[in-house]
């Protein structure tokens, strides 16, 4: 068993945490035959984390089964790891919820391990299909080919917002064939213009969740009304997932806001601080 700390794990060779992400920020096609790409929105607050306990080869999951054993051995064989301890996974969100579940379990087992960080990306794509940016540093500055497990674009950071969200509606796991996405060619130019402006981006992030709401649906998704109810900049979306965000500008999140969601059927209230210069 390799034994090595990877450089973006925490903690001590062993252990990993991996914080996820909020939905997306914006998601679509980029054109009308390219590929699904996104620009993720990160979450520091939520987090899948491994640790490696004495014990034969095993996988034990006390907050619900994520990942399936025949799942983790292909991906720890794709590392070139032949695991000798048993690890425990934990996770504070919910599968399917499009916050990065999976993707985000994996890393964190594969740094357990202490895989190559270069590896990592491409054995995510190959169990999963499709993955998020979550492997990377910095992940809300990429333009992230989800199916093809690659950066397409670098932009500059995102800037400091505020966000408040939480999950409603049902559960939906990522189909890695699924490619029935709005193109965002447009939105994506909008995107690298509007570089440093909350105002603007949050726009350009409501634009792209109106987009697929209208396409794919679920009807009657009311966080574009919670967001003008709340007085926020914009909101946006698990693309696949009930996570909802609502974007504000920092410490301009209403009191009682949470109370509010919570009061509508949202799940989960979270609350965090992502973007600035250094993000």
């Amino acid at each position: 068993m390799r034994q090595k700390s990877a450089a973006f794990s925490a903690g001590s060779p062993g252990f990993a945490r991996v914080t996820g992400h909020f939905g997306e920020l914006l998601q679509g096609r980029l054109g009308p035959d390219g590929p699904v790409v996104l620009v993720t929105l990160p979450c520091p607050v939520l987090a899948a984390s491994v640790r490696l306990v004495p014990g034969g080869p095993g996988l034990h999951q006390p907050d619900g089964r994520v990942l399936g054993l025949a799942q983790a051995r292909r991906f720890l064989k794709a590392l070139g790891i032949s695991p000798a301890s048993r690890a425990v996974l934990r996770l504070t969100m919910p599968p399917g919820g499009g916050a990065g579940a999976s993707t985000a379990c994996l890393v964190a087992l594969a740094r357990a391990f202490g895989a190559a960080e270069e590896q990592i990306a491409a054995a995510c794509l190959a169990v999963e299909g499709a993955s998020d940016p979550l492997m990377l540093p910095q992940p809300g500055r990429l333009l992230w080919a989800s199916r093809l497990g690659r950066v397409v674009q670098r932009f500059l950071a995102l800037p400091a917002m505020e966000v408040l969200g939480g999950f409603c509606g049902i559960a939906q796991r990522t189909d890695p064939a699924d490619n029935g996405f709005p193109d965002i060619g447009a939105l994506v130019q909008d995107w690298q213009a509007a570089s440093g402006d909350l105002a603007r981006m949050a726009a350009l992030a409501s634009q792209s969740a109106r987009m697929t709401l209208a396409l794919r649906g679920p009807t009657g998704d009311g966080t574009d009304e919670m967001a003008q109810r709340l007085g926020a900049l914009g909101f946006s979306i698990a693309h696949t997932g009930s996570a909802r965000a609502l974007l504000f500008p920092p410490g301009q999140v209403p009191h009682g806001a949470e109370g509010v969601l919570r009061a509508a059927g949202w799940r989960q209230i979270v609350r965090f601080r992502v973007g600035g210069r250094d993000a």
